[in-house]
This record gives C-alpha cells, sequence and structure tokens, in this order.
C-alpha cells in the first residue's frame, strides 16, 4: 500500500485518478480548499495551495510515495510545491497540457496559460527536489455532463439541431484522449520511476471533419459546415496548423494507449445525452 496524495482531484478525470487510486488499495488523501468533498475512503486536507504557511499547516509531518497535482499552472505554484514537497515525496506527478506546444487559437488567455504551464514544467526541472513527471495531455474527451469545458458538446448540439459548424477551409488533425484513459495513464505514471516529460494521447489523430463525421453519425444527422477564412476562429477543434502529439515514449514505457475511434461514440452518445436532459 502507497501513500498518495492528489492536489485538487475534485472533478473530471482527477475524480476518476483518486477512486482508481483507493480503489487500488493505496492511503489516498485529497487536498483542496474545501469547495467538493472527497470520495468514501479518502481523507481530506483543506488549504490554499497558494498559501505555504497554511499548505504546512495542513499536511504536518506527513510523507508520500506519490503527489499527483493536477491544479499546477504557473511556475510560483511550481516554486512552492518544490519547496514544500522537497523531503515528503519521491516521486511528483504534474498534469500539464499538450497546449505546452502552441496553444491554438492563439487567444491572450489561451497563451497564458500554455505559458504557466511550461514554466511550470521548467522550475520542477531545473532543480529537482524529487522524481517528478510532466504529462502533458491531449484534449480530453468523454463523461457527458462531467466534460466541463463543453467542446464535445458544442459540436453536438449543432449538428443535432442542423447548425452550421465553422471549420478552417483545410484542418488539421488534433490529438484526444477519453478521461478515464488519462486517469489511468495518471495512475500508471505513478507507478513508475520514468521522468520528465511525457505525452498522454490515444491513437488516431484526428480532424474536425472527422470528428463532425463521427458527432453526426451519432446523433443520426449529417453535418452541416461552414468554412471561415484563413486565421480566424473557428469551431474548438478546427484547427488551421499542424496540433497532434506523438505518443510513443509512453507507448515505448509500456502503456497501452485505446484507439479514439473506439471510445468517440460513447461519448458522444454521453454528451447527447446530457444535452437532452437539460433541454
Amino acid at each position: 500500500m502507497k501513500k498518495i496524495l492528489v492536489i485538487g482531484g475534485s472533478r473530471y478525470f482527477g475524480r476518476h485518478l483518486v477512486t482508481l487510486e483507493r480503489d487500488a488499495g493505496n492511503e489516498v488523501t485529497v487536498l483542496n480548499r474545501g469547495s467538493a468533498a472527497p470520495p468514501r475512503g479518502v481523507g481530506h486536507l483543506v488549504a490554499d495551495r497558494e498559501d505555504e504557511g497554511r499548505l504546512l499547516e495542513a499536511l504536518g509531518e506527513r510523507t508520500f510515495d506519490v503527489v499527483f497535482d493536477q491544479v499546477c499552472y504557473t511556475p510560483r505554484q511550481a516554486a512552492l510545491a518544490r519547496r514544500v514537497f522537497a523531503g515528503r515525496t519521491g516521486r511528483y506527478v504534474m498534469t500539464s497540457t499538450m497546449e505546452v506546444y502552441d496553444p491554438a487559437p492563439p487567444t491572450p488567455e489561451a497563451l497564458a496559460y500554455a505559458e504557466g504551464k511550461r514554466r511550470a514544467e521548467a522550475v520542477l526541472a531545473q532543480e529537482p527536489a524529487f522524481g517528478h513527471v510532466a504529462v502533458r495531455t491531449a484534449h480530453v474527451l468523454g463523461g457527458g455532463r462531467a466534460e466541463f469545458t463543453g467542446r464535445l458538446a458544442h459540436y453536438v448540439e449543432r449538428i443535432a439541431a442542423g447548425t452550421p459548424v465553422a471549420v478552417h477551409e483545410a484542418p488539421y488533425a488534433t490529438s484526444f484522449i477519453h478521461h478515464h484513459e488519462i486517469a489511468r495513464f495518471l495512475h500508471w505514471a505513478g507507478e513508475r520511476d520514468f521522468t520528465g516529460t511525457v505525452n498522454a494521447s490515444s491513437h488516431g489523430e484526428l480532424d474536425v471533419l472527422g470528428l463532425s463525421g463521427a458527432v453526426g453519425a451519432g446523433v443520426g444527422r449529417e453535418p452541416r459546415l461552414r468554412t471561415v477564412p484563413p486565421g480566424s476562429v473557428a469551431s474548438p477543434f478546427s484547427f488551421d496548423r499542424a496540433y497532434a502529439m506523438d505518443n510513443g515514449r509512453a507507448a515505448a514505457l509500456g502503456f497501452d494507449f485505446g484507439r479514439v475511434t473506439d471510445w468517440l461514440p460513447g461519448a458522444v452518445a454521453e454528451a447527447a445525452e446530457a444535452l437532452a436532459a437539460t433541454a
């Protein structure tokens, strides 16, 4: 049995990670600001991760085999975590994002998010205080209403209603991963001893045309598409430049990824059911 700390972990795939660790027989503790109670059988610490004094007070003398950080967005947060958990853990797994490569579209918000994650990764790599991994996740889908970004729902709602979907003239493919699969990947990364950055994405890149086709098949309606001029903002997963990741390192290390085409129909069905329930 290992001692596991999950910082964040109150929603979506972070919550799946918590239950995976618990069901694996580990002693699991969740640390958050108290906004959501953890699942049954999981310990709970309440603190603001940006308040170093309160964080140290909440942790007390506790040590952990693995710390999963689901909510590290800035270099300041990473530096604080490095100070606080040095000597408390041997392994630190940070959830990062594929947007560190180059956010698309490059809105001010997306650029700030990507830069924050890039710099947080750099802080942990420059002066390692423990074995650390930065998991660069692909676009996470599935879970119906739990998928709080609403990006898949954007397509399901429009295609089901016959509303045109905005796409680029020659859209590029991107990478996706199912919300249960990324939780399994994080659990797996915590069990291994490799360090550094690693990409996590299901096999099979998909462009917005393929995604729209899959959604159309799921809702029983042919997608209507509207082409936007170069440089314009289109629908969430339409990209006018290459925006996919290589999962080769993770696969070589032994993780068995699924294929997007195997789980996407179920994710579309969940999104359609969630939209119908709120209609």
